[in-house]
């Protein structure tokens, strides 16, 4: 249930460790594809083509079932899984053992405005919607004769400080200071990007001494960042901040992390304080007492997995890393337990984290080495090419680098992707369709006038 990094990585390895006529794989998702999440800001900023940032289920999953639909529910009593499908009535889906990877969503808080101006960075949609949305901001401000239009629309605020806010933060702004020679009209140094982080650190997973890096290189650029700083409102794009600064933005970008699927609450699984899938060390949901739960395992961000490597109680970090190598154990875990022999513990060692700052620029902390700047920059797209799922992928993605050596960056917006039905309900208006009368009588006269004549 769920086609992310574990749903995808899950099947993908039973598939290959299932010999043939052994079992029947099935798996539910709405969307056709999987997202790889680390390449979304690279899509964003036009570096990798959208398209290549996800992997099509049914290629990709060839051998197993593929239902496109929304899981409404699990009674794993029964063993049943409710699916809602694209397209008609609801159906219930039997099975024998269940992987539940619905992954995470936002964690949102209650902040005044947030759910109408703010947009996410967790899908392709949310960083496609940012391309274009930052895009039309320098069009608008480029055309528009009101200084405070300008200002707004040349303000750009990201709230979250961990890799999803930084990654996007610094190739979004490479990208809007690239397109700026495209514009006469304006200079670099009338945007206005912000960070917003409520915490005194930024990317906490690379160290402190790397995030302090991170910091110098973002001010370098004359990026406004805020460490211990709340968003306390942002209605009609007015941001208050709990410094008590205020001003108007018409860009606001929310990564202030991440909480299980709501779906996890529509099990009769047994669940933790934040909605996590309660699990034991070998991925297998568990009640109380630590009892595993026949034919139920979970893994990733909606799942509360002890971490062996740390200390007691502490719980794996929601991250793709875990969530890979989850995904491989768990597969394995459950052809062992098909073919009755003993399972094993997840236990990780800790590799690093990579993250990019923009083209060029990068930190990383990996195997107790820090490194920073181009080489950094060069880690963080090698670990993640050597992880997106598909030789295919891996080629495409290698081919828009490629490209992006020899040819310029593409820095137009595509804004109307947002609004198809729009052409239409303008054609239709009474208005549209009384100049299509008037016009009429004078094309049907142009018309006659270049038909052929006949004798």
């Amino acid at each position: 249930m769920g086609a992310g990094h574990v749903g995808l990585y899950v099947a993908v390895r039973l598939m290959r460790k299932l010999r043939s006529g052994e079992a029947e794989v099935t798996v539910v998702d709405p969307q056709p594809h999987m997202t790889y999440q680390p390449f979304l800001p690279e899509a964003a900023a036009g570096n990798i083509s959208p398209r290549h940032t996800v992997v099509p289920l049914r290629r990709e999953l060839r051998g197993c079932k593929v239902i496109n639909g929304a899981v409404t529910r699990i009674e794993h009593e029964r063993r049943i899984a409710h699916v809602q499908p694209m397209v008609g009535p609801a159906r219930e889906v039997p099975y024998d053992h269940i992987v539940v990877a619905p992954g995470s969503i936002s964690r949102t808080l209650p902040i005044p405005g947030l759910a109408e101006h703010a947009v996410g960075f967790k899908t392709i949609g949310e960083a496609i919607f940012l391309r274009n949305q930052v895009l039309e901001r320098l069009d608008i401000a480029a055309t528009t004769t009101d200084p405070e239009t300008r200002k707004r629309a040349l303000t750009f605020v990201v709230v979250g400080a961990g890799f999803a806010g930084v990654e996007a933060l610094g190739e979004m702004e490479d990208m809007a200071r690239d397109a700026m020679k495209y514009y006469p009209e304006l200079q670099p140094d009338d945007m206005r990007w912000v960070l917003v982080e409520a915490t005194q650190r930024i990317l906490p997973e690379v160290g402190p001494e790397m995030g302090a890096y991170t910091v110098e290189q973002l001010v370098k650029r004359n990026i406004d960042v805020r460490l211990g700083t709340l968003l306390q409102s942002c209605v009609d794009g007015w941001v208050k901040l709990s410094d008590g600064e205020q001003f108007g933005a018409d860009t606001i970008v929310w990564t202030a992390g991440v909480k299980p699927h709501p779906l996890t609450l529509a099990t009769d699984l047994p669940t933790n304080a934040r909605g996590g899938i309660v699990c034991d060390a070998a991925l297998r949901v568990v009640r109380d007492g630590n009892v595993p739960i026949p034919g139920a395992w979970s893994a990733g961000d909606c799942a509360a997995v002890p971490d062996l490597t740390a200390a007691a109680g502490e719980m794996c970090a929601p991250n793709a890393q875990h969530a890979v190598r989850q995904a491989r154990l768990l597969a394995d875990n459950i052809v062992a337990t098909l073919r009755g022999k003993g399972i094993r513990a997840y236990r990780h060692k800790y590799v690093g984290s990579v993250a990019s700052l923009g083209l060029h620029q990068g930190v990383a902390h990996i195997y107790g080495f820090k490194v920073k700047g181009w080489l950094a920059w060069f880690l963080h797209r090698s670990y993640h090419m050597s992880r997106i799922p598909s030789l295919n992928r891996k080629v495409r993605v290698i081919a828009d680098w490629t490209l992006a050596l020899f040819l310029k960056r593409e820095v137009v917006a595509l804004g109307e992707l947002h609004e198809p039905f729009e052409p239409i309900k303008e054609a239709s208006t009474p208005k549209a369709r009384a100049v299509e009368a008037l016009s009429a009588p004078g094309e049907k006269a142009i018309a006659e006038a270049h038909a052929p004549k006949r004798d």
